[in-house]
């Protein structure tokens, strides 16, 4: 266990003892509210409460009235069906050995009226910029029933089996929108000073203290840094943080950042454990545990910021969906085996901000629980001799999934390293967890004992002489060459060459295309060095393909290093003076034009590897094909990946 021994050492939080001092913080997973809701949620949660797991999970927010939903398919306390699942959930939790607490939660102004059918309230009649309704302000009438209603949710959560109640006060949402002068300008006693503004908030938590025994742990989610100009001062905050602590309240679980702030807060870009130094700042302020957040993925890393004392317990939320087991590999000391979360949000955040349930990039099984199970060979039964073809994301998965069922698996490579178009992402700055990835499945490969051949581009003769039963095609994808006069005279490269041999990149670069992977790749050229890069793409917006959550804080960073974006344009032919156009300019006319540069890009978008299958479909020998060599289109890791797992469903 060395390296994590503090971390999953008991911790005593008012009557309740954690087996370790690791939550599993609140995530909105989408399965709230679909018609197999009760299963999803009890296998998602059960998945992960088992032995060796995390000391406390925390549910997704369940709203305490209709109006405070924060979009579609959450759990209602005011919902029976709702309650006789969280009493489902409960009861499946403690089977396993967990311990779970039940998030009281109100979206205040973030909440969706036309969802709900109920117009969304807030301290204020401010709207939120990243939403279409202006809020109705509470009235003190309305203020007053709801810290009744936060209470009276307490006790129904203790009822329903939980065993800790988190009041959400952060990330924006009402209580936190009361504490803010951003969004609290009310003039009466519930506004104006600092006293008045945090009156709501610590009137929910006295009420909801009083609510339940005094043996059941109370936590506030607070927000450490609100990361919106003008919103509370690091001065207000401590002093709340304090005010929380005099209540009563046993332990402050650190919430970072706003919904609308214009700082990344849980992507990629944010280093490891970027924002422990605000819950460190509060914990030298108050007595009282400090529940350190926000991208903190790695068990040693955060044993040790326990042992350096920034924070008595650790909350990982996104990493439990990428590796249930994350613990209980600690515990073994494989931490080889870890399938890393590498923030990428593409198939958790995104997807729910997309109405969708939420999955796992690298752990395509998560929200599926309920309903895929891998079908191992029993005894007796001649394990399956099969070759994958292509040492990508897609490949890679393919081979451990079919070899951890039982399987016979030999994977082939034509590079000199797998991992495929992830060589490339991983060189980008703000993706470099993809190198987590890697790891992972090499670790996994071998502990399979699945051969890998690189340097060698099978072909479908030698498969059949090998008398492989099945084949996987898993060949991946490659730069695609638009039709554009010239491509052969000037100073041209694909993303591919760019990726590998930036040194040949001169100053002046035009990337013909812009979308997920032209964006990633402006933003690795720039950091090589400083570079005059113009975007291009005929129609369509910029970053076409990444990302809701992450697209704007990648667009926001290439504008501020000066990149160029031009769209709306014909391409007429590329010659050594660089790229001539036809120009939809703002006069409203086309016009002619060269944008003058040293190397041009080739980033328009990709084709498959071809592979001949007709040998095997000539001898009856079933044929797969995955990922990129199934369909190219945009770089896509998510769907690679699922397919490969998908093998062993």
């Amino acid at each position: 266990m060395s390296g994590v021994d503090l971390l999953l050492s008991p911790y005593q939080l008012a009557g309740l003892t954690l087996r370790n001092r690791v939550i599993m913080g609140s995530m909105h997973v989408g399965l709230e509210g679909g018609r197999d809701a009760a299963e999803a949620l009890t296998t998602f949660y059960q998945t992960r409460a088992k032995a060796g797991g995390p000391g406390l999970i925390v549910t997704g927010g369940i709203a305490i009235t209709l109006e405070g939903e924060g979009g579609a398919n959450f759990l209602g306390f005011y919902r029976g069906k709702d309650r006789i699942i969280m009493q489902e959930v409960t009861e499946a939790v403690h089977a396993a050995g967990g311990h779970i607490a039940a998030q009281l939660f109100h979206a205040g102004r973030y909440a969706y009226p036309e969802l709900t059918g109920q117009p969304a309230v807030a301290p204020s009649a401010i709207r939120s910029p990243i939403h279409r309704e202006r809020p109705r302000a509470l009235t003190d009438e309305d203020i007053h029933q709801l810290i009744h209603t936060f209470a009276d949710r307490a006790k129904q959560a203790i009822a329903l089996g939980f065993d800790a109640i988190e009041i959400m006060g952060s990330e924006g949402y009402l209580l936190n929108q009361f504490l803010s002068p951003v969004t609290n300008k009310r003039t009466d006693e519930w506004g104006g000073s600092l006293e008045k503004r945090m009156r709501f908030p610590l009137a929910v938590l006295e009420a909801v203290r009083k609510a339940v025994n005094p043996s059941i742990p109370v936590i506030f989610r607070m927000s450490g840094a609100d990361l919106v100009p003008g919103s509370t001062s690091e001065t207000e905050t401590i002093q709340f943080a304090q005010a929380l602590e005099v209540l009563g309240v046993d332990a402050i679980n650190v919430g970072i950042g706003w919904h609308e702030s214009q700082v990344p807060t849980i992507s990629s870009q944010v280093p490891r454990a970027g924002f422990i130094h605000i819950a460190e700042k509060l914990k030298q302020h108050v007595r009282i545990p400090i529940i350190g957040s926000n991208r903190i993925n790695d068990p040693q890393e955060a044993n040790q910021l326990l042992e350096e004392g920034r924070c008595d317990l650790i909350s990982m939320a996104r990493p439990f969906l990428a590796d249930p087991d994350i613990l209980q590999k600690s515990a073994q000391g494989d931490f080889d085996r870890i399938n890393t979360c590498i923030a990428c949000n593409q198939a958790c955040l995104d997807h729910v901000f997309m109405g969708q349930p939420a999955s796992c990039l690298v752990n395509p099984r998560v929200g599926r629980e309920h309903l895929l199970t891998s079908h191992p060979k029993t005894m007796g039964q001649t394990p399956e001799k099969i070759a994958v073809v292509g040492g990508g994301v897609a490949g890679m998965e393919a081979a451990r999934t079919l070899a951890e069922i039982g399987n016979q698996v030999i994977l082939f490579e034509a590079k000199a390293e797998l991992g495929g178009q992830i060589n490339y992402a991983k060189r980008v700055p703000g993706k470099r967890e993809f190198n987590e990835t890697l790891r992972y499945y090499r670790t996994e490969l071998h502990r399979l004992g699945v051969p890998t051949v690189l340097n060698y581009r099978v072909s479908a003769d030698e498969l059949i002489k090998q008398s492989f039963k099945k084949i996987i095609i898993a060949t991946g994808v490659s730069p695609r060459l638009p039709d554009i006069e010239g491509l052969q005279m000037g100073p041209v490269l694909t993303y591919a060459e760019a990726f590998q041999h930036p040194e040949r990149i001169g100053e002046r670069v035009a990337i013909i295309g812009a979308g997920g992977i032209a964006c990633d790749l402006a933003h690795f050229l720039n950091a090589q060095q400083p570079r005059d890069i113009t975007l291009m793409r005929r129609h369509g917006k910029m970053g076409e393909g990444l990302g809701k959550t992450t697209r704007w804080a990648l667009i926001q960073h290439l504008r501020e290093q000066g990149v160029h974006f031009m769209s709306e344009l014909r391409y007429q032919r590329i010659d050594k003076q660089g790229v001539w156009i036809d120009h939809f300019g703002d006069n409203g006319e086309w016009g002619t034009e060269c944008v003058e540069v040293d190397s041009v890009i080739l980033a328009a978008g990709q084709e498959s590897t071809p592979f001949d299958c007709t040998p095997f479909q000539v001898r009856g020998i079933p044929s797969i094909l995955i990922g990129g060599a199934k369909h190219a289109g945009e770089l896509d890791a998510k769907r690679a990946i699922y397919e490969g797992a998908q093998l062993a469903w």
